[in-house]
């Protein structure tokens, strides 16, 4: 989804302050609440997890702010807008509940587990004309920021091939995202989708072509997917500007470092690469290349993560409804889906 730079505080809160409801507020929704408040455009008005202790937590964070017990009881407050952090099966229905109740939405990925819920919540928002924006994080580093910049400008010339990896040593501690049912799928739903997404993003949203993939649980192909999610998984997505996507994503890695990320965009005249330091999930080198030649265009430190949160919160307070490029949401969810085979 094409995101617009973030406005100024002080335009923010020259208007209305919106007011927020919260629900899910562990470890990534506390810290997307956090984000927002930085902001200072909003109000913080609810509070909502299953879990009271994680509740109570993040109300510390905001005395002044409810704390309820579900998403009804933060839209029956009239909020104007809704984070939600929540696991992914109630993404697609939680987001539909609060923008027909007239309230925005801010999610975690992913949107839905597959295309036709991400496209009813899109649709649903179209309806309601509220801002849907979904926390694809890793569009607001610097050094994306950079590479979209330079890709856009043509300098690279056709950009031909691209190149993008997310290996995660570790798994998810939360038993949901094993069961493809809650999930919609393993390591790419999880870790793919931020990389379907950068390179639709980057490359304008082409056209999709051919689409293939191939997913692995516990080093052997993956024989049914209705019981079993995928920790390994390799797919290739052609464009029809003739750019080849090839891109690979894993949980459990035997990678030797904590991760291993990057996105690299081959052109005719140059290329540019966004890579994580010394395995960092957080930390981020961006580069552009001539032949055998480089130029380092960003470097840590770079605090990144809760931008995109901050960034739907300055829109909402400045005003903003539903934005067409949401549909960009259904175009990745459907790249997924076709990696999935289904």
């Amino acid at each position: 989804m094409t995101q617009q730079a973030p406005i100024e505080t002080s335009q923010a809160t020259a208007l209305a302050r919106p007011r927020l409801g919260f629900l899910g507020v562990g470890w990534i929704g506390r810290h997307r609440m956090q984000a927002i408040m930085g902001t200072d455009a909003v109000e913080v008005a609810a509070i909502a997890d299953s879990s009271p202790d994680m509740a109570a937590e993040a109300g510390k964070l905001v005395p002044e702010a409810r704390l309820v017990t579900s998403l009804d009881d933060i839209l029956d407050l009239g909020v104007d807008g809704v984070v939600i952090a929540t696991p992914s099966a109630m993404h697609a229905e939680q987001s539909i509940r609060a923008l027909e109740r007239g309230a925005a939405v801010f999610c975690q990925k992913p949107l839905g587990r597959n295309a036709r819920e991400v496209e009813a919540v899109v649709d649903a928002a179209r309806r309601a004309d509220r801002l849907l924006c979904v926390d694809l994080s890793y569009r607001f580093t610097e050094g994306m920021r950079r590479i979209r910049e330079i890709v856009a400008s043509g300098e690279l010339g056709h950009i031909y091939a691209v190149d993008l990896v997310f290996h995660n040593a570790y798994g998810p501690d939360k038993p949901w995202f094993y069961d493809p049912a809650l999930s919609g799928g393993g390591c790419v739903m999880d870790l793919g989708v931020h990389l379907v997404d950068l390179a639709l993003w980057i490359l304008d949203n082409p056209g999709i072509g051919p689409v293939s993939g191939k997913l692995f649980a516990a080093g052997r192909p993956l024989k049914d997917a209705a019981s079993q999610v995928e920790d390994y998984a390799v797919a290739t997505v052609e464009t029809d500007t003739g750019a080849v996507v090839q891109l690979a994503c894993s949980w459990k890695l035997q990678a030797g470092c904590d991760a291993v990320i990057s996105a690299t965009f081959y052109g005719t005249q140059g290329g540019v690469s966004l890579r994580n330091v010394n395995g960092s999930f957080y930390d981020f080198t961006a580069e552009r290349y001539w032949g055998t030649s480089r130029e380092m265009l960003a470097t840590p430190p770079d605090e990144w993560g809760g931008r995109a949160a901050a960034d739907w919160a300055f829109r909402l307070a400045a005003g903003e409804r539903f934005d067409p490029a949401a549909r960009e949401l259904i175009t990745v969810a459907r790249v997924l889906d076709r990696i999935y085979g289904r």
